[in-house]
């Protein structure tokens, strides 16, 4: 796995591409090119017959040219790094910074390969791919490029961690229709890597997402609820609420306790199993990194309004990142 920085300060998780998968879309892309280069060779050696050797040596020398190099130079160009070779093994050039490749990048890249490739039978190429920790070769060095996998192994899909019990339809109330699409992905996306996250990190995230649910909805949560939780309660309200405007039909959306939805907590091991459970198996705040307040109980007994009089802490109630 290689990791690129783009000039947005975005990690790309990119998987480079080595030599027996470089080495058969080469080969694939030689086939072609010098099928191609034979067919217009016996062409242009009928059409000119009547030429003598100087300018059938020239014209030879222009073919070369023009299908050996300049024939991989455009079509990568135009494909955006995708030969036929490389299109067949599921790889792609790109830049060192995950962006797509221009004629510049292409330029070079055939250039050199007519040396490390054609010229000597790709020996220097191999031999460049091998010792680079990235598989590139000499072409790849001076362009800047990288051969990444595009086609890679499906990973299974991470379900949203389910909250602990006593906040399961706490929220029941909340008006969640001014949250953005684009704030529940980056919710959803928080609550599958926390555990992936540094603690200082993951819990100042947290605070942050947290805050913005808050000013979406314009209520604050019960005092002492840790942000991830109060995360992770948020999403199952919004689960449980399209799973009952799905299956509920004509009979109307109910306002009684929230359907359970895939994934949630339905005995204290799958809680365990994502990581909320306390090691005695009660679901505690203190699984996501929080602390429950005075007067708190773990049953979620209580006003949220109430609780989060008199105290500090931002504007939805969750303590900053110790």
């Amino acid at each position: 796995m290689s990791e690129l920085v783009t000039g947005d300060a975005v990690v790309l998780e990119l998987r480079p591409a080595r030599l027996p998968s470089r080495a058969l879309a080469a080969a694939i892309d030689l086939a072609v090119v010098f099928c191609v280069f034979m067919l217009v060779s016996v062409v242009v050696g009928i059409a000119s017959v009547t030429l003598d050797e100087a300018a059938v040596a020239a014209i030879g020398v222009a073919l070369f040219l023009l299908v050996l190099i300049g024939g991989p130079i455009a079509v990568e160009t135009l494909s955006h790094g995708r030969s036929l070779g490389k299109l067949a093994c599921g790889l792609r050039v790109v830049r060192d910074d995950g962006g797509p490749i221009r004629f510049r990048h292409a330029l070079v890249r055939g250039a050199m390969g007519a040396v490390e490739i054609l010229m000597t039978f790709g020996v220097v190429a191999s031999i460049a791919s091998l010792v680079s920790a990235r598989g590139r070769r000499l072409g790849d060095v001076f362009a800047g490029t990288l051969v990444i996998r595009e086609r890679v192994t499906a990973k299974r899909s991470v379900a949203v961690p389910p909250p602990p019990p006593w906040l399961v339809g706490r929220f029941s109330q909340l008006d969640l229709s001014a949250v953005p699409d684009e704030l529940w992905l980056a919710i959803r996306q928080y609550l599958t890597r926390m555990h992936q996250l540094d603690p200082g990190v993951g819990r100042s995230m947290a605070a942050r997402l947290a805050d913005e649910v808050v000013s979406r909805t314009g209520i604050a949560p019960p005092q002492g609820i840790p942000a991830a939780a109060f995360l992770a309660a948020v999403v199952h309200e919004r689960q449980a609420r399209d799973a009952r405007r799905v299956f509920a039909g004509g009979r109307g959306a109910s306002s009684a306790a929230p359907v359970p939805v895939a994934g949630a907590p339905e005995s204290a091991g799958i809680a365990g199993a994502v990581g909320f459970a306390a090691p005695g198996g009660a679901v505690t705040p203190a699984a996501f990194g929080g602390t429950v307040a005075p007067g708190a109980s773990a049953g979620g007994a209580g006003s949220g309004a109430e609780e989060q009089k008199g105290t500090g802490g931002s504007s939805a109630g969750f303590a900053p990142p110790g």
